[in-house]
């Protein structure tokens, strides 16, 4: 069984930043690429970002040169660092995991950018 972990979301000003962790853990037989989703009230769950096993990473359009998205291999560990926030960003963000086999969600962390 594989866990997520998801921390670091929170209220903050427009212009603000916030920084996500997500922390897999259990039986893990290969990361093919973990990352970011994330869902706003009334729309569809969308990609932010990911980070692909070789190190290759992947952003919604909105968010590059704004967000990053790094990890720690050996913590099995994936990092979201927000800059310049923008209320659009207020939703749910999911941390992702992809295996060789399967594809884990996290339970979602919220992120409030509001005056």
């Amino acid at each position: 069984q594989v866990q997520l972990v998801e921390s670091g979301g929170g209220l903050v000003q427009p212009g603000g930043s916030l920084r996500l962790s997500c922390a897999a853990s259990g039986s893990i037989a290969s990361i093919k690429a973990m990352g970011w989703y994330r869902q706003a009230p009334g729309k569809e769950r969308e990609l932010v970002a990911l980070i692909a096993s070789g190190g290759g990473t992947t952003y919604q359009d909105s968010v590059k040169g704004r967000f990053t998205v790094s990890r720690d291999s050996a913590k099995n560990t994936v990092y979201l660092q927000m800059n310049s926030l923008r209320p659009e960003d207020t939703a749910v963000y999911y941390c992702f995991l992809a295996a060789s086999l399967a594809g884990y969600w996290g339970q979602g962390t919220q992120v409030t950018v509001s005056s």
